[in-house]
């Protein structure tokens, strides 16, 4: 009862984009069903609606969206991310790595705001290409491609933690699903765009290289500061504001704007409601329900916990879905690295789908569209990176 009354949740929160109304308030509405059909009692509830406001990482999240909001402003007011565009252009001429190339490189940033820088980018390189459907997949896809193999994300680490085994060996092997992440976003959509932008080279290419450093360095120093020195990611934003507002000689009056037109109330509000419905599924405890819903299938051991996982990544999100089913699944089958990364595979593509991903919000409020003309975009995409999946898993046993 508890799974169908959490898929009526979905379901009103599917209808309500589908009539075309804004993000924040088909999560408001969802939410309102949920708190009603589980029953949850009123100060339970609004204390469940302020929780994301008294822990740090989830406050964090939102912190991180208005920062990288302003560092954006930043770039602009100077023209780097355009340059950027441009270096790209002169390095390669080529629209297809622009628009696939820059969202991998900001997707190194572990945070759901990266997908603001990406949105421009993309934005850029496929208008008069792409519908803004296919833009917003675009970011998304190619955005989250770093999120399935670096140690630097939550998954990965919970996976690595959870099952005993080595970075090294599970990188090396979830090299083939990068390769199969980036070949399908380019079959499904990026191939649409024609790959030469029509710019000749004038000079080397080392000058360009150096012009896109200059443009990108304060990304650039977010990356050290949280992979070389541990830094929290808002506090790495923060650095590189100060550090480019410094560099850039921003004076008080271009700056005193950006405070303010940094905050884009819906996608803050739209993210918050987010953390806010993985607040309350959580409570509900319908992801501890799935596996004995699951074990009746008739279907290999495998592919069930396949199926489980891929479930609790809609619901729960990533780590939920790790942190319940990894234990489960290598008591239950042989483990080992095939099974690790065949689970975060899976795990991935459902993240893509998921209607709790804070990215995914970001990215239809970016591009102006709804949440589920993108999860209808990428659902094709995401079934046949699963579909491929399952045919590495078995290589993978049969090669380890």
């Amino acid at each position: 009862m508890q799974i169908l009354f959490l898929a009526l949740v979905f379901l009103a929160i599917i209808v309500l984009l589908a009539l075309r109304r804004p993000l924040w308030q088909a999560l408001l509405g969802g939410l309102a069903l949920l708190w009603a059909l589980f029953r949850i009692a009123p100060a339970d509830g609004a204390r469940l609606f302020l929780s994301p406001l008294a822990g740090w990482s989830s406050l964090s999240v939102i912190l991180v969206v208005y920062l990288i909001s302003f560092l954006q402003r930043v770039l602009e007011t100077r023209g780097m991310l355009r340059g950027a565009q441009q270096d790209l252009d002169a390095l390669f001429h080529n629209r297809r790595i622009n628009a696939s190339g820059a969202p991998v490189f900001i997707g190194l940033l572990p945070s759901a705001a990266a997908m603001i820088l990406c949105a421009d980018i993309v934005r850029d390189a496929t208008d008069g290409y792409l519908s803004p459907e296919e833009q917003a997949f675009t970011a998304s896809w190619f955005r989250h491609i770093p999120e399935s193999i670096l140690p630097t994300y939550t998954g990965v680490i919970l996976m690595l933690s959870l099952t005993g085994l080595p970075a090294g060996p599970f990188m090396v092997s979830m090299i083939p699903p990068v390769c199969a992440l980036a070949l399908l976003g380019f079959l499904f959509v990026l191939r649409k765009v024609p790959g030469h932008t029509g710019s000749a080279q004038k000079l080397p290419r080392s000058p360009y290289v150096a012009a896109l450093f200059r443009h990108l360095w304060p990304l650039l120093l977010i990356l050290v500061l949280i992979l070389a020195f541990g830094m929290d990611v808002s506090l790495a934003v923060l650095a590189s504001i100060v550090c480019a507002s410094l560099f850039l000689h921003l004076n008080a009056q271009e700056l005193k704007p950006m405070f303010r037109s940094s905050f884009e109330w819906k996608i803050l509000l739209s993210t918050y409601l987010v953390l806010v419905l993985k607040e309350f599924i959580t409570v509900t405890g319908v992801l501890e329900t799935l596996p004995q819903a699951m074990s009746v299938l008739p279907l290999p051991g495998w592919l069930v916990f396949a199926v489980l996982f891929f479930l609790a990544t809609l619901i729960g999100g990533t780590t939920s879905a790790i942190a319940l089913g990894t234990p489960l699944a290598f008591a239950a089958l042989p483990g080992g690295i095939p099974l690790a990364v065949f689970l975060m595979c899976i795990t991935h593509a459902a993240c893509q789908l998921s209607p709790i991903h804070v990215c995914l919000a970001v990215a239809a409020e970016s591009f102006h569209i709804s949440l589920g003309s993108l999860i209808r975009r990428t659902l094709p995409v995401a079934l046949s990176f699963c579909a491929l999946m399952a045919v590495y898993y078995q290589l993978l046993c049969l090669l380890l």
